[in-house]
């Protein structure tokens, strides 16, 4: 039997009227595909959002910010220091990271500084920093004193906790160039989400009217131009299951409850942007997940020639996909996948996906049990 090496979920999900991922600008994010203009969300957006349902599920936080000199003061004055000396000891930990410090910039007046790179690290990792901090308060405050501080932290002490990782730092990866020794290469490749047909911006122009108004006022409160669009996305991404292997030291009961819950939340989540004024909370109109002994495959270029539905775009997408999805199957090489199955909206099944699960649940079940067996096999 051929080794699985890769699992991909491919998925279709249309949006209403929304703009859950928006520019510069305001407007709806777009690519040119095909010679069409296309709406698309970008990878960062879902995957985020991805990365907080899978961490809220297993109850493994983790935090991405610049604001860590800041977070450890908190955790220092909540232990009694005081404010400025706490400042301090967060200034301390970025200090002694690295040969010649990680640098720092001023926030807000009054606010602590931050650092000029995103660190990415479970929230517990934190805790650790303060408790290294506070077991050097007297260097701390010696140091403090002087014009231009210098590092008076254990470096090794502070890499060895910038190095710990949680469920989504396996599965997604981190990178710090100023601290080589810290990174991780993620298992998960993401792609950017794209309509299947070309679509074009709406613009709302919309009012408020100030409940507490003048008399004989007839005018708004506030007024204001917002931009949506609507459209069937395709959706993608696929997990590297010998890196992520690697990255969990050979633990398959972990692996498998990582690629559980990340396939279980990237069929779950929308993006949240503009969402109290739109509420795009939809699920996909179809899901398919193959295992793979080769490599993953997109099937991104199914929609190259931008769809053109005669009454909407989801069931012609779908057609899309199972007539793409077949012709690989003939261009490329038998017996690389796995196994495929596939679920959605319409209760037949699809050509060219596999069997059709009974539902998402079971989906998730069967591409897992693809991947690494059955429970108790």
């Amino acid at each position: 039997m051929s080794t699985p090496k890769f699992l991909d979920v491919h998925v279709l999900q249309t949006l209403p009227y929304s703009n859950v991922n928006r520019d510069d600008l305001g407007s709806p994010k777009s690519v040119v595909y095909g010679g069409a203009e296309r709406t698309r969300i970008s990878s960062q957006s879902w995957k985020r959002t991805v990365r907080h349902q899978v961490e809220e599920n297993l109850g493994d936080p983790a935090v991405r910010t610049r604001r860590i000199t800041g977070q450890i003061a908190e955790r220092l004055v909540a232990r009694g220091w005081d404010a400025k000396l706490a400042e301090n000891g967060g200034r301390q930990i970025v200090l002694s990271a690295a040969k010649g410090g990680i640098k720092l910039e001023k926030e807000k007046e009054g606010e602590p500084p931050v650092t000029s790179v995103l660190f990415y690290l479970p929230v517990s990792a934190i805790d650790a920093l303060s408790d290294i901090a506070a077991e050097h308060r007297e260097e701390i405050a010696k140091e403090s004193a002087k014009k231009s501080p210098k590092a008076v932290l254990p470096a090794d002490a502070i890499v060895d906790v910038l190095r710990s990782r949680n469920a989504t730092v396996n599965l997604f990866g981190r990178m710090l160039a100023e601290l080589p020794s810290t990174e991780v290469d993620g298992a998960v490749q993401f792609a950017h989400a794209f309509t299947t047909h070309g679509t074009s911006v709406e613009v709302d122009f919309f009012t408020a009217v100030d409940d507490v108004p003048k008399e004989n006022d007839r005018g708004s409160g506030h007024m204001n131009a917002g931009q949506f669009s609507t459209g069937t996305f395709y959706r993608y991404a696929n997990i590297d299951l010998a890196g992520l292997a690697r990255n969990l030291g050979g633990d398959t009961d972990t692996a498998r409850e990582l690629v559980t819950e990340f396939v279980r939340a990237f069929l779950s989540t929308v993006p949240s942007g503009k969402q109290n004024a739109t509420a795009a909370a939809t699920l996909p109109d179809l899901a398919y997940v193959a295992v793979r002994s080769d490599r993953p495959v997109s099937f991104a270029p199914a929609f190259e020639s931008a769809v053109r539905g005669e009454s909407g775009f989801a069931a012609a997408s779908r057609d899309r996909l199972s007539e793409y999805a077949g012709r690989i199957g003939e261009l490329w090489w038998p017996g690389t996948i796995v196994t495929e199955c596939h679920t959605g909206i319409d209760t037949k099944p699809v050509e060219h996906l596999g069997d059709r699960a009974t539902g998402f649940p079971t989906l998730v079940e069967t591409a897992v049990a693809g991947a690494y067996g059955q429970v108790g096999s």
